[in-house]
């Protein structure tokens, strides 16, 4: 059953209330609603924090990426400026804490993930996650592709479709879309990433990729097309079945987004990253994230303050998609 909105519970504190310097920094200032919290059947989307990145094979950090998009959230207003959409009148938001990973054990944590996301899927809650690497988007896609495989669309410099890393390790942030594709998690027709660039270690990703009818737009024809018709692309791909989103921060330049473990130059700006997030109007989407925030390559910040806006865009079409399930405006 869904609260009604005017009781004032699942909207973020007012600057006007509250100095944004001030407080215990949730997401967006919304309620920290965890589990068993006697509002958490109300909850229609949960923001979550997953820090950990015990997949990551080169520069480490981004386990702290939760807590730096939290307190850098505190920035984030009540309406969208470009687009005047106002989630949090659309939809019951609310911050349902961090995944518990087991910092020692990657595939104990990989369990440890799927199990709190099945949780959050099984009352009918909408994730959208902040990481963390990009294998945690894994097990929150073996939550929400339980019952049937999922589009998705992929904002990335790189394509995470790679096989084996020395020689073993199967799960690793370079890895998790080809071992989701493997298990039946995503539907390849449905498949779109853009924004791939940067040298390569050979043409294995790409070769699976064309091997299994997957899309990928790489940064020179992103660049070349625009964000208007790159977009509409990837609506056309994924339709109107359940899709998940994921959105690697190394998607945007390094210039305006150092802050990362493998960042790449020539990619799009902080204006064109906010502009894809847009994009996704229309996209029936059941679960997006935001991953590989690095704070100890970004003391600024700035690559956070980033990371929430995107997150706060896509929190914008998500509202707007529960209110058009449930009927609403």
């Amino acid at each position: 059953m869904v609260a009604q909105r005017n009781d004032g519970f699942f909207a973020p504190v007012s600057g006007f209330d509250l100095p944004r310097f001030a407080g215990i920094p949730t997401f967006m200032r919304l309620p920290h609603v965890p589990f068993g919290h006697d509002r958490f059947g109300e909850v229609e989307i949960g923001l979550i924090g997953a820090p950990w990145d015990g997949g990551t094979t080169n520069r480490p950090g981004p386990r702290h990426g939760p807590r730096q998009l939290r307190d850098l959230s505190t920035m984030i207003r009540a309406m969208n400026g470009a687009t005047w959409v106002a989630p949090f009148e659309l939809a019951n938001c609310a911050d349902l804490g961090d995944v518990a990973p087991n910092p020692a054990d990657l595939m104990d944590s990989l369990a440890r993930m799927e199990a709190f996301y099945d949780r959050v899927v099984a009352a009918g809650v909408m994730p959208l996650t902040g990481g963390g690497d990009h294998l945690c988007s894994l097990p929150i896609l073996r939550a929400v592709a339980k019952r049937r495989p999922v589009g998705m669309i992929q904002f990335d410099s790189h394509t995470d479709l790679n096989d084996i890393y020395f020689g073993t390790s199967r799960y690793n942030h370079g890895t998790p879309f080809r071992r989701a594709v493997e298990e039946g998690l995503i539907e390849p027709s449905r498949y779109c990433l853009i924004g791939i660039r940067g040298t390569a270690y050979g043409r294995e990703d790409w070769d699976f990729a064309a091997a299994n009818g997957i899309r990928i737009i790489p940064i020179g024809e992103f660049h070349a097309r625009g964000v208007e018709d790159v977009m509409a692309e990837a609506r056309e791909i994924v339709g109107q079945g359940d899709t998940y989103v994921t959105y690697d921060i190394d998607f945007v330049d390094p210039t305006f987004a150092p802050g990362t473990g493998t960042p790449e130059v020539g990619g799009p700006n902080s204006w064109a990253a906010l502009q894809v997030a847009r994009g996704l109007k229309g996209v029936n989407i059941v679960g997006a994230d935001l991953v590989e925030v690095s704070p100890p390559f970004d003391a600024s910040g700035g690559t956070a303050w980033l990371g929430i806006s995107i997150m706060f865009e896509m929190l914008c079409v998500m509202a707007e998609r529960v209110a058009v399930l449930r009927g609403g405006a």
